[in-house]
């Protein structure tokens, strides 16, 4: 396969230094590849023989095209060579195709039938034994099967979660976090240097509105109550923090002006919720390589050389008393607003100076996680970017939808403002780690999800991850079974593999060598979902397997074979459920 012919398959980051390491991995990749060179030789060396012989008129023969067709019925791997020789050739299709097979030689270990179909289409039905040696790969590989190095070192930043400190995660920002930690782990795997990064909104009016809560509860903790506006943070956690504020202080802040104290307040409760947060987070299989605080912008005076920079460039203008950004000569609908008329900057000033300071790390991507509620943001951050002069599409952003906590069917009423929602500690705590992060997963991240918190503790096929990770325990049960009764692990010898030819051994292998394609999908479109898509179609396949053939037999030779299949299951299951951030039990 020419570098010209993948130069469309792979995002514009993957540069042609990085394309004959991607055609190696082509040439080596296990879903069958070996297979189509294989029928791509056989076809050209059937046309040239035809050709000699005088059947075919032209020894002029374009390239072959072999693909896997969309019905199972139709063949493993098809061609329209005929079809498209027709015009040199000047003869029918179904005629050429006919000619062709006639002159196919030295395949019969290969193919066991040749059709033609259509308007003269070839398909071909591989041999069942041919399949078995494939398998070889996946322990050969080991934790790396279905690795392809298109990254190539690339430097990534994947920024998620990112939630103000002004209170608890809730199960919103678990979904979230769930998509970027395995899109983080998916570049990773395909040869990204990825970093992950929480950035901290400690500044501006949601910071000064929660120290404003605290200290009013402080106050009414020491007698002085007055109205607690609406607009302030309600839930229990406040109190929590003016009882620890007032434990840790005293009386002290009564006598401050109003700005100290409540400054005071923000800065104690913003700390203590992002230890809380960071905490949540690595309960939930979450670690960030940096946490970057929105503050340190302003304290070392990048926000105001941001602005000044670009206002010395023209690209942000006085207008009505404010400073505006022309985000609207780069494509945003219109121009923002970056400094306000009494002075205070929006949190889109910070947000360009910030970025700018991503791309000045060397990172060639910037991934954004965010709530599908910043849709209208992404073309001034996109703008911004441009007017940095950064090629804009280097800076990504995920759009992660709204998930609809359930229980038992039942809608679980939350508001965040109220203080009324259910927290990912609670989710973690009630359902654990794996089961909410595999059902975060299920759907793709730009559709709401619903996440039933009863279906997801059953341990039943009615919850996904229990249905995976069954499998995953089952095989290890097989496993230990096969050593107690003294069968030999099996270790791939051709003998044993001969024996894995019944239709859903084939079928089973089939499977398994699709993981690599199904890898790379998922990261090249920085969609997870896919992942946990093929875990279930895997596991589904292996239970229809398992009710079919029995592993453990009378044969040794057929009982190694088959554990040799089902340990290849095994492995690509513990590899995708890895890639989620999920276990693979043993036991269960």
């Amino acid at each position: 396969m020419a570098a010209d012919s993948l130069a469309g398959c792979f995002p514009p980051f993957v540069n042609m230094a990085c394309y004959e390491r991607i055609l190696c991995w082509h040439a080596e990749r296990q879903l069958g590849l070996a297979m189509k060179d294989r029928i791509r030789g056989l076809l050209a060396d059937a046309a040239r023989r035809a050709h000699t012989a005088g059947a075919l008129p032209s020894g002029d023969f374009p390239d072959i095209d072999i693909e896997v067709p969309k019905v199972e019925a139709h063949g493993d791997f098809a061609t329209n060579f005929a079809m498209i020789m027709a015009k040199i050739q000047r003869m029918a299709p179904r005629r050429i195709a006919e000619i062709i097979i006639a002159h196919l030689d030295g395949a019969a270990d290969l193919i066991a039938k040749t059709e033609i179909a259509g308007p003269g289409f070839i398909n071909f039905h591989i041999q069942p034994a041919a399949w078995a040696p494939l398998l070889k790969a996946i322990p050969a590989a080991g934790e790396r099967y279905g690795a392809v190095d298109i990254g190539c070192g690339r430097k990534v930043q994947v920024e998620f979660v990112s939630s103000n400190p002004t209170g608890p995660l809730h199960v919103g920002h678990g979904r979230g976090a769930a998509v970027g930690d395995a899109v983080a782990n998916l570049l990773a795997f395909c040869g990204y240097d990825v970093q992950r990064e929480y950035y901290i909104n400690d500044s501006g009016r949601q910071i000064r509105t929660l120290g404003h809560s605290v200290l009013l509860r402080y106050r009414a903790l020491h007698g002085r109550h007055a109205d607690f506006p609406e607009d302030c943070y309600q839930g229990d956690y406040i109190r929590d923090l003016a009882r620890e504020m007032k434990s840790r202080e005293g009386d002290r802040l009564l006598s401050l002006d109003e700005d100290e104290a409540l400054m005071t307040c923000a800065r104690f409760a913003a700390e203590r919720i992002i230890a809380g947060i960071r905490d949540d987070l690595l309960d939930f299989g979450v670690a960030f390589d940096r946490w970057f605080s929105e503050q340190s912008l302003y304290d070392d005076g990048r926000v105001a050389r941001s602005i000044e920079a670009f206002r010395d460039n023209g690209q942000i203008y006085e207008s009505e008393g404010a400073l505006w950004f022309n985000t609207s000569q780069y494509g945003d609908e219109k121009d923002r607003v970056v400094v306000r008329g009494n002075g205070r900057t929006t949190y889109f000033a910070s947000d360009i100076a910030y970025h700018q300071e991503k791309f000045e790390r060397g990172f060639e991507r910037v991934i954004d996680v965010w709530g599908a509620d910043h849709h209208g943001y992404i073309a001034r951050m996109k703008a911004s970017v441009a007017a940095s002069g950064i090629d804009p599409e280097r800076f990504e952003v995920i759009l992660v939808q709204l998930v609809n906590l359930l229980r038992a069917g039942a809608p679980v009423a939350m508001s965040t403002r109220a203080g009324a929602f259910v927290t990912l500690q609670d989710v973690v705590r009630e359902v654990g780690r794996d089961a909410a992060r595999f059902i975060f997963l299920t759907r793709h991240y730009a559709n709401t999800l619903d996440f039933d918190l009863e279906v997801a503790k059953q341990k039943s096929n009615d919850n996904p991850v229990y249905y995976v990770q069954y499998v995953h325990a089952r095989i290890a049960s097989i496993r230990r079974k096969a050593a107690e009764n003294g069968i030999a692990a099996a270790d791939g010898a051709d003998e044993c593999l001969a024996r894995l030819d019944t239709a859903e051994d084939v079928a089973l292998i089939k499977h398994l060598l699709r993981y690599p394609d199904a890898v790379l999908a998922a990261a090249r479109q920085m969609e997870p979902h896919r992942i946990t898509f093929y875990l279930m179609n895997l596991a589904g396949a292996f239970h229809s397997y398992y009710n079919k053939q029995r592993v453990l037999v009378e044969d040794p030779d057929t009982s190694r074979g088959r554990l040799y299949l089902v340990a290849a299951v095994q492995a690509v299951i513990r590899n995708g459920l890895t890639l989620l951030g999920v276990s693979a039990p043993e036991r269960m």
